[in-house]
């Protein structure tokens, strides 16, 4: 299949699962969403399963490429670990939170789909923990453990996409809350730390 219709395919799965949750959604409604009939659709992908699965290892890729940050100062590459949590670039425009927390809670169902939210998780935790070791190794952060302030930005960042989802809870709320822990447990308020 083309990079175009596997794009447009995507892009119109989070449509129709923003439009109809995951109990409404259907080839055909995602069809609908898009220019590609349903037999096409089926013809990439043999069951919704695996589509479902194609759209998150899309937006998780999307999501690690907007983690990676080439400066070298961990006061930088964890602000842009924020910046990519909690400030999107275009927030919900495209309904996307809505679309990725109806496959949230399948997970508990779908043994492919928790696989995959474990696999983000690793991910977020794994980078977190990466950035926190070389601030505590360069001298920019205090002294804490790495893989616990990991699971804390993990988790408060798991709550914010929840409160902004159910709540309608802007994400930059929870931010001001993650800056104050990591100031607490880091000794640096990322915000307002980096020298530019």
């Amino acid at each position: 299949m083309d990079a175009e219709t596997r794009a447009e395919i995507l892009e119109a799965t989070n449509r129709a699962l923003c439009e109809h949750g995951y109990a409404g959604l259907t080839v055909q409604r995602i069809a609908d969403e898009s220019s590609v009939t349903s037999a096409a659709i089926h013809y990439h992908f043999d069951t919704k399963e695996e589509l479902l699965n194609a759209f998150l290892d899309d937006r998780i890729e999307r999501f690690e490429s907007k983690l990676s940050c080439g400066a070298s100062d961990p006061r930088k590459r964890l602000d842009a670990v924020l910046d990519a949590v909690f400030n999107p670039e275009e927030p919900d425009v495209d309904g996307f939170p809505v679309a990725l927390m109806e496959l949230k809670a399948q997970a508990p169902y779908h043994e492919l789909f928790r696989e995959r939210f474990l696999d983000l998780d690793d991910v977020m935790r794994g980078t977190v923990a990466d950035i926190v070791r070389d601030g505590v190794e360069s001298g920019e952060f205090d002294e804490a453990d790495p893989a616990e302030i990991a699971r804390l930005v993990t988790t408060m960042s798991n709550g914010a996409h929840a409160r902004a989802v159910a709540l309608g809870e802007h994400p930059a709320e929870t931010r001001r809350v993650v800056e104050d822990a990591l100031e607490l447990h880091l000794g640096w308020t990322p915000a307002a730390g980096v020298d530019e």
